[in-house]
């Protein structure tokens, strides 16, 4: 029993650092959390989501993972692809059913997140860089809807704070998510997935080498950060870009990659930011993104 139990952990054990912890964190602070006991709600529903979503992406490809991460469960022998398509339906209906138990808002969350997972898996969503982006930038972002909804009191509507913050992760996600691609090269190109770095490159580290900072100065701003916290946040986000342009081996891409995850779950923090000194009244104000978009930036 343990060990089935440890078998399907290790299909999301690689997901902890880049989107169980960040997605949590993110909808404890951009609902806000209404209890410490609903903390434990979130997570299990967020995680099995996240499941739901590594079994269907690791039985399309196992040969990728046996280059790129043999410690999975099928390619090291721990289960079958018979087994682990078996599971990945079976988990439809129990998302589907867990989320109805706290609104119909919730409900259509889930299905979302799993009729996006299906495009990106069984219809080959993510043989193409751009769609690739973006169906894992949706998927990310209906983790984050259904975490505050169920973090909140209220769980058939996201607080205007929550649908800035989620709207900025989207922004964020799908134009930095090549980022974790650039170590798992080799494995793509063998099974004729196009990712960023592989069509592009060159092209790819400028623009994730540019996109990091910017996006941290942006972030700071439209989360009226104090100026220590904007500098130290700026500053590590210059860093993080910086690396991707100038070290390229396999292991600098997933050392880099390791830092870029602690970059994301740094911003998944500012709606707590913006909650603990504004309150729930209001929210980030994107008028001067208005003023950069016309050309026009007002000081």
């Amino acid at each position: 029993m343990f060990a089935d139990l440890y078998t399907i952990f290790l299909f999301t054990r690689s997901d902890i650092r880049t989107a169980l912890i960040p997605v949590t964190l993110f909808a404890a602070a951009a609902a806000p959390l209404s209890s410490p006991l609903r903390l434990l709600d979130t997570i299990l529903w967020i995680w099995l989501h996240l499941l739901q979503s590594a079994v269907s992406n690791q039985i399309k490809a196992p040969e990728e993972d046996k280059i790129n991460k043999p410690s999975r469960p099928i390619p090291a022998g721990r289960i079958t692809v018979h087994d682990a398509t078996i599971l990945r339906w079976v988990l439809v209906p129990i998302c589907l059913a867990y989320s109805a138990l706290y609104s119909v808002q919730l409900t259509c969350v889930s299905l979302s997140m799993l009729l996006f997972s299906a495009w990106y898996n069984e219809h080959d969503g993510d043989k193409e860089p751009l769609s690739k982006n973006l169906l894992t930038a949706f998927m990310y972002g209906s983790l984050e809807a259904g975490g505050i909804l169920v973090a909140a009191r209220d769980h058939t509507q996201v607080s205007p704070t929550g649908l800035v913050a989620t709207g900025l992760t989207f922004a964020v996600f799908s134009s930095t998510l090549h980022a974790q691609d650039f170590k798992d090269a080799d494995g793509d190109r063998q099974t004729g997935r196009r990712t960023f770095p592989i069509a592009y490159p060159v092209i790819s580290r400028i623009a994730i080498g540019l996109a990091i900072p910017l996006w941290s100065i942006l972030l700071s701003l439209l989360w009226g950060l104090d100026i220590l916290s904007a500098t130290t946040f700026v500053a590590y986000g210059c860093y993080v870009g910086t690396r991707f342009m100038l070290y390229r081996s396999v292991q600098d891409d997933k050392r880099s990659c390791e830092y870029y995850s602690t970059w994301f779950t740094l911003h998944h923090l500012f709606p707590a930011y913006w909650y603990y000194y504004h309150g729930d009244n209001g929210r980030p104000s994107l008028a001067f993104v208005e003023h950069i978009l016309n050309g026009s930036v007002v000081a």
